[in-house]
């Protein structure tokens, strides 16, 4: 038996979808233990090009069984959706299953993520603006309304009523006297009809209803047998809700102690916890990230590296390797080992520059972790150590001795940085692609 959290080391987007994939073919249960459909998932695999933003990656191993965990949140028309889609790929999905007491994202949750993004102003969060947060919030405020709700009509009905009667109230404090324009109003409006969401929720209830299960007692089940588990995190340590750069987070926690929570396990059962980040930095949405490139270096890894959000489209913001956050990010989440992604994409620079500290150029301190404050990061510059790129494809090594002489030295300085080992190493998206071992 082991239990395995893969676990993003950065600010997400690092390739845990094609890590959980790759890992998968080895494992009986793969949990997704945290998040909404605000997450992506980019799956490269013999069965084609996949972008999942709910459903586990391990849904394409037929005899892998994968359930949502009791920590997400669950949009179910875009959960079946999401199904569809699948199915329509020749992919099948029996062996997914929702744990009954994860939580639901309604359309007044994505509702009020837009109005809240609107209202920041130039302070924006950069969210997906898929109602996660608030779905979070309603959960945390004990008011939400849950996977079970949904196989009780009735019930939910009641509670329906409820929210919506609470949320028309908050949503009249967004606006003064005069109201929302006709085109805001409108969509307002629809996130708070009450019949229509009613019958399409209880719909899509009862289309799911034969996946819905107890969650924990099927992890205490494959725990009993020994099976092989996998904890599919979303995001990553610096968009943690408590430890990432706050206010720039999620609402969830995607580091292990989260992976527990929202899998229904106890801690101790994680045997090793894999942290996969990129052999450069990306991130999506507002918020301090020190090594961001404005320049041609920046342009050149968005466009090998087909930087652009699997959520929402967006352009991610790329740098160098960041060694600090990702350090940060080992001594916060205990990594095992890492699974370093994207190697490939370096293969056209003359030169490589790793971030080994930031300086303030305000006190002129260095720092060599994450700081608390936001304010403080914004103006922290990177502190680099160069090195020689290879110019030189990597895409067909299958082994760490096949790459070039500098990708080895450069793979060998972000290992000894990080304090852990690189246990696996891809050099493209396919699964043959994947380097294991040194």
């Amino acid at each position: 038996m082991s239990v395995i959290a893969v676990v993003g080391a950065q600010w997400g987007d690092e390739g845990k979808g094609r890590v959980v994939d790759y890992l998968a073919a080895d494992a009986d249960l793969v949990i997704r233990y945290g998040g909404g459909n605000n997450a992506g998932h980019t799956v490269v695999n013999p069965h084609g090009h996949f972008k999942l933003h709910l459903i586990p990656s391990g849904i394409f191993h037929t005899t892998t069984r994968n359930l949502l965990g009791n920590g997400v949140v669950i949009n179910p028309p875009a959960l079946i959706h999401e199904l569809d889609e699948l199915e329509a790929a020749g992919i099948s999905c029996r062996n997914l299953f929702i744990s009954d007491r994860a939580h639901l994202v309604m359309p007044y949750h994505v509702m009020l993520d837009q109005l809240e993004e609107r209202e920041r102003g130039t302070a924006k969060l950069g969210t997906t603006s898929r109602g996660i947060g608030p779905a979070y919030v309603d959960k945390v405020a004990r008011r939400g309304l849950r996977v079970v709700d949904l196989l009780e009509p009735d019930a939910f009905r009641a509670q329906l009523a409820t929210a919506i009667e609470r949320m028309r109230r908050v949503v009249s404090g967004y606006f003064d006297a005069g109201g929302p324009n006709d085109e805001l109003h409108a969509t307002i409006e629809a996130a708070l009809d009450e019949a229509r969401i009613a019958e399409d929720y209880l719909a899509a209830g009862e289309r799911l209803a034969a996946r819905v299960v107890d969650g924990q007692a099927l992890v205490d089940e494959a725990l009993n047998r020994g099976d092989r588990i996998l904890l599919e995190g979303q995001l990553g340590t610096l968009r943690d809700i408590d430890w990432g750069t706050y206010p720039y987070v999620t609402s969830s926690s995607p580091i292990p102690g989260g992976a527990s929570l929202g899998a229904g396990l106890p801690a101790v059962r994680i045997d090793q916890v894999v942290g996969v980040a990129k052999a450069y930095t990306t991130a999506v949405g507002a918020g301090p990230l020190p090594v961001e490139l404005h320049d041609a270096d920046g342009d050149l890894l968005r466009d090998r590296g087909v930087e652009y959000g699997t959520s929402t489209g967006r352009p991610r913001r790329c740098g160098w390797y960041d060694a600090v956050a990702v350090g940060f990010s080992v001594r916060l989440a205990g990594y095992s080992s890492i699974a370093l992604t994207k190697l490939d994409v370096l293969d056209a620079f003359e030169r490589v520059r790793i971030c080994v500290g930031y300086r303030d150029p305000r006190t002129d301190r260095t720092w060599g972790t994450v700081p608390a404050s936001a304010s403080v990061y914004e103006r922290l510059e990177p502190v680099y150590e160069e090195m020689p790129g290879w110019l030189a494809d990597t895409s067909s090594a299958r082994s760490r001795t096949e790459l070039p002489r500098a990708a080895r030295a450069y793979v060998d300085r972000l290992q000894a940085l990080a304090g852990v080992p690189i246990s696996h190493l891809s050099v493209g998206p396919e699964r043959d692609q994947m380097i294991v071992g040194s």
